[in-house]
């Protein structure tokens, strides 16, 4: 009986085995591996990240190493205890530990920015079994546990004009300034000049390390693009629903509300939206989810940014639509190899 079932299996070129395995997916595998794709992402932020080391000084560079050296640490030593096997070398650990980096100002102490990371690796994503198996964005929870506990570090003490310690200036973000205004005298006054709209696109303002330099940015995703390593689907639809509906109400009362262009190149959106939001573990993955969940952010971080508590809403926009893309990617499935065929002619 075992004969005749291997030799119906068999075929005349298939000596070697059988021609026909049932196996799970992926059943075609293009050659990369996971740290080929997260290598060309640590590449992709290179420029901005060495930028943000030029204008903040050494505070940018320790808050870097700090960030990244504790990451891989807690990582190694998690699966030591847990008797795994060690993964740093696949570089996703020191991936989220730039990302949490980049997302904190210069002026950041080193325990918090261990703290920040301890929470992004070990309780986000080791608790929950490794990598690919995180439901949340590892740094950006790193982020939000410490603009939470530690609301002063992460949200008035920021720095600007700070190249290698010389001409150092504490101030507020360009939307911290826009609260301001609008928490003192009810009104905004928001009338960028065009150096002004130059200093921000390139970066010589203040904010956390990552999000200044738009230009910067946008080029490390352009790359991403062009490497197949990220789609445009979520970065522009993001970007684009911010600009819209930010529009929408400074079209209808523009002494209360900025002007789109200003909400799209001021804070971290870009940041979010290139290299946050398109994680591969926490975004959906048919083209249309994807279109969902960029206007989905979008949507939050306007709401947040306008009517919350913060004047910044890009992180917890993308920490509330992880929680949704499961739903996303239950009900917004591609079509069945097949199933148009098999419907038409059902139908006839």
């Amino acid at each position: 009986m075992e004969e005749i079932k291997e030799k119906e299996i068999r075929g005349p070129l298939d000596e070697a085995g059988p021609r026909f395995l049932v196996s799970s997916s992926p059943h075609i595998h293009d050659g990369k591996r996971v740290g080929d794709l997260i290598r060309l992402v640590i590449i992709a932020l290179m420029p901005a990240t060495l930028f943000s080391v030029y204008l903040f000084g050494l505070a940018a560079l320790f808050t870097i190493v700090i960030s990244v050296g504790s990451a891989v640490l807690f990582e190694a030593a998690w699966q030591k205890i847990m008797r795994k096997p060690v993964t740093v070398d696949n570089l996703s650990a020191a991936l989220t530990g730039l990302l949490l980096a980049l997302n904190l100002p210069a002026t950041s102490p080193w325990w918090m920015i261990v703290i920040g990371n301890f929470f992004a690796i070990v309780i986000t994503k080791q608790f929950y079994g490794g990598l690919g198996y995180n439901i949340f964005n590892p740094a950006l929870v790193g982020r939000v546990v410490l603009l939470i506990a530690f609301p002063v570090h992460m949200t008035a003490k920021w720095v600007t004009n700070a190249a290698w310690g010389v001409g150092a200036v504490t101030t507020a973000t360009p939307l911290g300034k826009v609260r301001e205004a609008l928490i003192s005298t009810g009104r905004l006054d928001v009338h960028l000049t065009r150096q002004e709209v130059y200093d921000l696109l390139l970066g010589f303002r203040a904010g956390s390390l990552g999000e200044v330099s738009v230009v910067l940015l946008v080029l490390g995703g352009i790359f991403l693009v062009v490497k197949k390593v990220i789609t445009w689907h979520i970065p522009v639809s993001f970007i684009a629903s911010v600009w819209a509906m930010t529009g929408i109400f400074h079209f209808i009362n523009p002494a209360r509300y900025a002007d789109p262009s200003f909400h799209v190149i001021t804070g971290g959106l870009f940041l979010g939206a290139i290299f946050m939001a398109t994680d591969y573990v926490t975004s959906p993955i048919t083209p249309g989810g994807k279109l969902i969940f960029g206007v989905g952010c979008g949507v939050v971080t306007v709401v947040i940014r306008l009517f919350g508590a913060y004047p910044e809403g890009v992180s917890f926009a993308i920490l509330l639509m992880n929680a949704f893309t499961p739903l996303i990617d239950r009900y917004v499935k591609p079509v069945v190899f097949g199933a148009r065929k098999e419907k038409s002619k059902a139908a006839a």
